[in-house]
């Protein structure tokens, strides 16, 4: 599964309501309420920045907080029309919908293109990576096993 940020909040979203869903099946009354697409962006950013012990320097839009924001794209046609924006950015958005990302302040992808990077040798520092990851465990590298 894809690491992305939407991926992972729209699995967070469906796991906890099957969870909730196959309890309510089997007859238990003391159901947990249901995430909200509040709850799941919650869980993603501020809650996010404080498990990992960074929300003294990210995770929320405050004074003296590093300037990280991702700017998306509200009228591509994955979310029309948009009618709730928490629900669409979990329930609908994905990486396409990533307009701009500004980090610590700078600007690191505008109108969709990333800036000052070379896409070419990271995808080439990627391969051999996972190429010396296959080596050290010996692992055939035949990327259209089963």
């Amino acid at each position: 599964m894809t690491a992305d940020f939407f991926t992972l909040m729209r699995s967070v979203l469906t796991l906890q309501r099957a969870l909730v869903n196959e309890a309510a099946l089997a007859g238990a009354d003391d159901l947990p309420e249901l995430l909200t697409c509040r709850d799941v962006l919650r869980f993603a950013t501020v809650e996010g920045a404080k498990t990992l012990r960074l929300d003294k320097k990210v995770g929320s839009l405050s004074p003296g907080m590093e300037a990280d924001l991702i700017l998306l794209d509200a009228t591509a046609i994955n979310v029309a029309p948009l009618n709730h924006v928490p629900g669409a950015v979990v329930t609908l958005m994905e990486r396409s919908n990533v307009d701009t990302v500004i980090v610590a302040g700078k600007i690191r992808k505008w109108n969709g293109v990333m800036l000052d990077m070379d896409l070419r040798k990271l995808r080439c520092e990627l391969e051999a990576s996972r190429d010396y990851l296959f080596d050290a465990a010996k692992v055939d590298k035949d990327l259209f096993r089963v």
